[in-house]
């Protein structure tokens, strides 16, 4: 089917916009009650909204509704990342007669067990209560029979216990600073909201072959494999034609029907470098919408995948020796009328003047070099152990990357020269009288870079593709609240703006860099500049807790010091339940199948095979009996980095010597070649 035979269908399942408005119409409400201020939930409205949701429920035959949420570590191998508790809108009366039944107390509240779900201590069995309530940020939706309310998790403490809550606190602290900032700069506006754009890549796989991997199946990432004759050497996949021949494109064209029907503008879809390797891009929008509507984008795409007689992959590194996937995190800040504050002719026109541009750019400079840390905790996914600095996303050095332009103009300006930046756009000549000038942006592209600014936006490129990334840009609102609160602050204390810029920009210019971020002298230069390197993910998550950034977010009202402790807690236990199912997944896959396939064909590394078996045990059974939990999660690092990757060589030899007919596992050539292997 062709997704834009009848554009009409699109949003018909997001409770927003022209959808909403007819049944908020019989209410006596517009669909504008629905926008920001979001204060229908407060206002005396919210029961007018319950009956036009029910209306629009029952002309899309759904009878169910749930409060939709993200408890703690939903990622990675959680289907849907995401909770629920799917709810009749159905009631009886005392005689047995079905009606209708949903008010806006079935929007404003719900329970459920708080214990149950990751917490990092936060709750216990004997202290369990955890409760939800609408997010008016992020439109209602609906799918299938199902009425989807976004929604945040909370404790009886009233801690968060979810993604969710601590991304929209870091909002307030944004829109408040930024909107204080901005008015001591002459720029008057309602408040502030960070907008993204997410790029999610993936690998589509046959579900036969991936049937015959424990290890893909349990863990999302082959913990054996022997690497195929042909990779990604020619470089000949990025952006090829989707091949008629299987499945993937089909597949591709009905996710995005069905994101389509739910108000998801998925924009692009396209091949990426590695073999089987995809991409969906949506549009830019608000962050908290275009975050929900990810996790909805990969329970799609994984449900619709099956249906294609496919697998579909969402891990950061399912194959060694290819490259694995991220999710580019396309950020900015927008005021309350659309105004992007990196986007300088946009910004000087909408606000009356040229200074208030490089203000902003310094406070983004200062934020990266004083807690670039922090947004290296952001992106310590179990995944990214193997995918960064490995020429195919940044490396562990967070840096930012301005260009040529604008690095220029910061340069004069942080010396004094105060004037108005103007990006340098120069006009290409193909050669060719047939072919038209092209104009260039002022940036380059520069894909080593962990945060570019590119004309409009910052692109956390370090990301990894199962990520929620509602931390990532948690870590960005609450570090850029806090400079401009700091830049305000000074204001009101007697400074000149443009002297507290310049200050911080002198200050934290060392986290600019705009050269190669995969030359290992580039790394060792700005590891010696000062520049924040944490290699091991595990002493990323651990920045959680330093004094510093647990400041940071207390001061910004975004986590307490409990809450940070928590998260940290729960990511070094979720980073170490990884470990333990890789591990053991390993175990498997020889005692079942490597072993006997040796035996088979009586060639191979027999003895080495079964002294793995036992070196792996040995060393999760120490992991078992270490009690404190940094340490168990640095033990885990390195069984998984240099115990497992050892057994995995004698592994991968033994697929090389035992005859394919007798070995028993999918390959790579079974599972990194549709095209060729589909039947």
């Amino acid at each position: 089917r062709n997704l834009m035979t009848d554009i009409s269908g699109f949003g018909l399942h997001l409770f927003k916009g022209a959808v909403a408005e007819p049944y908020l119409a019989t209410q006596g409400l517009s669909s504008h009650d629905l926008e920001f201020p979001y204060s229908w939930t407060s206002n005396g409205n919210v029961d007018k909204v319950a009956a036009a949701v029910l209306e629009w429920a029952i002309d899309n035959k759904a009878s169910v509704y749930c409060h939709w949420f993200q408890p703690l570590a939903a990622a990675g191998l959680r289907h849907g990342q995401s909770a629920q508790v799917q709810i009749s809108m159905i009631e009886f009366d005392s005689t047995g007669k079905p009606a209708w039944d949903f008010k806006g107390k079935n929007i404003l509240r719900g329970e459920t067990d708080g214990s149950s779900y990751p917490n990092g201590g936060l709750r216990a069995t004997h202290r369990a209560g955890g409760y939800l309530t609408v997010d008016p940020t992020s439109p209602i939706f609906l799918r299938g029979d199902t009425v989807f309310i976004p929604a945040c998790f909370v404790a009886f403490t009233g801690q968060a216990l979810d993604e969710k809550t601590p991304l929209l606190r870091s909002g307030d602290a944004l829109s408040r600073e930024g909107k204080r900032l901005l008015s001591l700069l002459g720029y008057k506006v309602n408040g502030l909201q960070s907008m993204i754009g997410l790029e999610q890549e993936l690998f589509l796989v046959s579900r036969e072959a991936f049937l015959r991997r424990p290890d893909l199946q349990l863990t999302g990432r082959t913990v054996t494999g022997r690497m195929p004759p042909r990779g990604q050497e020619l470089c000949d996949h990025y952006m090829a034609p989707p091949s008629l021949a299987s499945p993937a494109l089909g597949c591709m064209q009905e996710i995005q029907l069905q994101c389509f029907k739910m108000g998801i503008p998925l924009k692009t879809r396209h091949r990426e470098v590695a073999p089987n390797q995809y991409e969906f891009a949506p549009l830019f929008g608000n962050v908290t919408t275009q975050i929900d509507q990810n996790l909805m984008v990969m329970q799609i795409i994984e449900e619709v995948a099956v249906k294609h007689g496919l697998a579909a992959l969402l891990q950061e590194k399912p194959f060694q020796g290819v490259n694995g996937s991220g999710k580019h995190n396309n950020w900015s800040i927008a005021t309350d009328d659309g105004t992007n504050l990196f986007n300088v002719k946009q910004l000087a026109e909408r606000s009356g003047s040229t200074a208030i541009f490089p203000i902003i750019m310094a406070a983004l400079v200062k934020a990266v070099d004083s807690y670039g840390d922090l947004m290296r905790m952001a992106i310590a996914c179990p995944g990214n152990d193997f995918r960064l600095g490995a020429c195919e996303a940044p490396p562990a050095i967070v840096s930012t990357y301005l260009g040529e332009s604008m690095t220029t103009y910061l340069e004069k300006y942080m010396d004094g020269n105060v004037a108005a930046y103007e990006p340098v756009v120069t006009v290409l000549d193909l050669g060719s009288s047939l072919l038209p000038k092209i104009e260039l942006p002022a940036e380059d592209r520069n894909r080593t870079s962990p945060f570019p600014y590119g004309g409009h936006r910052f692109e956390f490129r370090a990301v990894g593709s199962s990520q929620n990334v509602s931390m990532v840009n948690t870590v960005l609102n609450t570090m850029c609240a806090f400079v401009f609160k700091e830049f305000a602050d000074a204001i009101e204390a007697g400074a000149s703006p443009d002297s507290v810029a310049q200050k911080a920009l002198k200050e934290s210019w060392k986290s600019v860099f705009n050269g190669n971020g995969y030359d290992p002298a580039n790394q060792a230069m700005l590891t010696n500049r000062g520049v924040w390197r944490i290699d091991s993910g595990v002493d990323a998550i651990c920045r959680l807790s330093e004094p510093k950034n647990v400041k940071l977010f207390s001061d910004m009202n975004v986590l307490s010091a409990e809450e940070c402790d928590a998260r940290q807690t729960v990511l070094l236990n979720q980073y170490v339940g990884y470990v333990e199912m890789e591990v053991q997944c390993l175990v498997d896959m020889i005692s079942q199948h490597i072993i006997p396939s040796v035996k088979a064909a009586q060639v191979g590394p027999l003895s080495e095979l079964s002294m793995a078996v036992v070196t792996l045990k040995k060393a999760l059974d120490e992991l078992h009996h270490t009690d404190d939990l940094k340490l168990k999660a640095s033990k885990a690092r390195i069984l998984r980095l240099e115990t497992m990757l050892q057994v995995r060589e004698t592994c991968d030899y033994a697929e090389e010597v035992v005859p394919a007919a007798l070995w028993t596992l999918a390959t790579y050539k079974d599972l990194l070649f549709l095209d060729h292997n589909h039947k």
